[in-house]
């Protein structure tokens, strides 16, 4: 099976079922579950089955509509009342992707218009799961065109942990200008960085990449400043998971790194991203809450044996924030922001 040939996220009408690629398997296997209760979707969404910002919102959106679809309430309110509680759970199996908070709101927000029944209002929320994981699709497609604009052939790429095809329903957002250069015959070179602990970058960036004919090459994390130096970069790309009013971006752990070396060796650094990620109500980064995770994944979960002491201390934030200070753009569907980032933000929103 080819993931460029499935969408990462589908509504399964028929089946009455949120569809997923199992990203854990990958690159190994392509697997697609099918998932139809609360708590699967709620393992989905926090063991990292689906991830990026963009793909779990959109998860969660069909996961809702899914769960109000079968529980065949007696009246509206009833299942007005049903649809909270699930909202909520859901909403905590990650703390740092705004998109989880902004689908799940949204589709809480459906039922504020009020229904004469429990179907009607089912409807309507399956409706708006359907919108949302259109929208996504064209939004990744004009986050391509206008990150396109910064390229151009024979450039030498980097990007960081997985904001591509996998990490939204299609396209991604850090990947989509590279999968249009790709479609309009533009040559770049492309890096991939590993991404450590979770590997996502060797896993599914290097892999959705290469699976489209794409010039890729994957790095450790620690190499992008030898590679820097050497001149093999021009710009770097990277997702986010929360952007601060001022401009400040929450990121998988490493890109605050990435984004000080490119300070420091001249070189562009963009966050590529929804209006959907950008949290206009969080002021700044020091407000964002970073999810940590089990040390597990740093000691043992890649490796055949332990490869750290027993009963060591581990640190595993799953996100650092990069300053606003040191990114030379923010990319969006609107068009892209630049500094001052609290001016800029708000213009592009009221558009």
């Amino acid at each position: 099976m080819d993931i460029h040939d499935i969408d990462t996220v589908l509504y399964d009408r028929a089946g009455d079922a949120l569809v997923i690629i199992d990203q854990t398997l990958l690159p190994g296997e392509v697997r697609l579950l099918s998932l139809t209760d609360r708590d699967s979707i709620y393992e989905a969404i926090r063991s990292l089955r689906v991830r990026g910002a963009p793909a779990i919102g959109a998860a969660a959106a069909v996961g809702l509509a899914v769960l109000a679809s079968r529980r065949a309430p007696a009246s509206f309110e009833e299942l007005r009342e049903g649809v909270k509680e699930d909202s909520a759970f859901l909403a905590s199996a990650r703390p740092t992707a705004v998109n989880l908070f902004w689908a799940l709101a949204r589709m809480e927000k459906v039922l504020d218009r009020g229904y004469g029944s429990a179907e009607e209002a089912v409807e309507s929320l399956r409706r708006e799961a359907e919108a949302i994981i259109a929208e996504d699709i064209e939004t990744c497609r004009r986050i391509g065109e206008n990150g396109l604009a910064l390229l151009r052939d024979g450039m030498g790429v980097l990007t960081h942990c997985n904001a591509g095809k996998l990490a939204t329903v299609r396209y991604g957002t850090a990947t989509a200008p590279m999968y249009l250069a790709l479609e309009r015959g533009m040559k770049l070179r492309i890096y991939a960085d590993e991404t450590r602990p979770l590997l996502q970058g060797a896993r599914l960036t290097a892999y959705e990449l290469s699976a489209a004919g794409a010039d890729v090459t994957l790095q450790c994390d620690d190499m992008a400043a030898s590679a820097m130096a050497e001149g093999l970069i021009d710009i770097v790309i990277t997702g986010a998971d929360r952007i601060a009013a001022n401009g400040d971006a929450a990121n998988k752990i490493g890109t605050l790194g990435l984004a000080v070396l490119a300070k420091h060796y001249g070189i562009p650094f963009y966050i590529a991203a929804p209006f959907s990620t950008i949290d206009l109500s969080t002021p700044d980064g020091s407000a964002i809450v970073v999810e940590q995770r089990d040390g597990s994944e740093v000691t043992d979960l890649w490796y055949a044996r332990r490869m750290a002491p027993e009963g060591i201390k581990v640190r595993n934030p799953a996100f650092d924030v990069t300053d606003h200070s040191l990114i030379t753009g923010i990319i969006t569907e609107k068009g892209i922001a630049r500094p001052d980032y609290k001016a800029s933000l708000r213009t592009l929103s009221e558009e």
